[in-house]
């Protein structure tokens, strides 16, 4: 999958050689990739609009069957071999048939996931554990999560379940029922959102992560957090550097949480082969459809992941 500078119509399937994985490297047939925010992001000029990087190459995540390595290919669990199957992220160029990535990128995939399952696990876990560990949240503390239904949501909601913390989810009432089901206290975004989570919490709100992006979910943080170091962002960097919270992510200014995340793959395929933590896909793709698999993703009404299968 390739793509030029533009809308979804950009993206293409093109064929190119697939090359051997040289020492510390690994060659992997891709199973399921997937589809992630940042991924429409690259060609829709977020991060600018260089011709010297067409075509670009999209995905960041991928599971599959090891097919070849390199020398000395080794990974976080140990050293990797054909017939593994596995995780790979960080994967630039996911979207393919064919990957080949370091071999400190893969990790195994636990057998209780299905392909799709394990395509989309990474990408959204990792960024749920970088955005607890920098709101410091703990056990018998409230959290507000806003956007918690979506990929990196419904894995942030489970893990600060998990940590004996009390979640307080924004979400369409469509999604109450499932974040309810995770152990949340879900509440409907739109006017009167501050005021609703003050009489769920009466308490007071120690925390706030952004998963969303909109001026409400920064506002409303602000309003009912009174650290601002305990509300950050992954989405709304913009209006959260303006109201002194902090940025989470890859963009210019903001904490990309490297090691966090790097740390956290064999926490999250550990937690989810033990049924401590659900992967929830919300719909799958063929590799030629991607254009469509991103105007669902770019709408923000999904539940869980979308992935593509080529």
């Amino acid at each position: 999958m390739a793509a030029a500078y533009g809308g979804p119509e950009v993206l293409s399937v093109i064929s190119v050689a697939v090359p051997e994985p040289e020492s510390g490297q690994v060659r992997v047939s891709v199973r399921a990739a997937g589809v992630n925010p940042f991924d429409y992001k690259v060609y829709s000029g977020t991060f600018g609009t260089d011709p010297k990087d067409l075509p670009l190459r999209l995905g960041v995540e991928a599971a599959g069957v090891v097919t070849a390595v390199g020398a000395d290919a080794v990974g976080p669990a140990g050293p990797v071999a054909v017939g593994d199957e596995v995780i790979a992220y960080y994967a630039p160029g996911a979207y393919a048939s064919d990957i080949v990535v370091p071999a400190s990128s893969v990790v195994p995939k636990p057998a209780a996931l299905s392909w799709e399952q394990a395509g989309g696990l990474l990408a959204a876990g990792v960024t749920a554990v970088h955005v607890l560990e920098a709101i410091g949240l703990a056990k018998d503390e409230t959290v507000l999560v806003h956007g918690a239904s979506g990929g990196v949501g419904l894995v942030a909601v489970q893990l600060a379940v998990a940590r004996g913390a009390t979640v307080v989810a924004t979400a369409s009432k469509a999604k109450h029922d499932l974040l309810r089901e995770l152990g949340a206290t879900p509440v409907a975004y739109g006017p009167g959102l501050a005021d609703r989570v003050r009489a769920i919490a009466p308490e007071g709100v120690h925390a706030a992560a952004d998963l969303v992006g909109t001026d409400e979910a920064v506002d409303v943080s602000v309003e009912l957090v009174s650290d601002r170091s305990r509300i950050a962002t992954i989405a709304g960097h913009e209006r959260g550097n303006r109201a002194g919270i902090k940025l989470l992510g890859g963009l210019p200014g903001a904490d990309p949480g490297t090691e966090i995340r790097e740390a956290a793959r064999l926490r999250l395929t550990e937690a989810a082969a033990a049924g401590r933590l659900r992967v929830l896909v919300d719909d799958s793709y063929p590799l030629s459809e991607a254009a469509a698999a991103h105007r669902e993703i770019a709408a923000g009404h999904t539940t869980g992941k979308i992935v593509l299968v080529p």
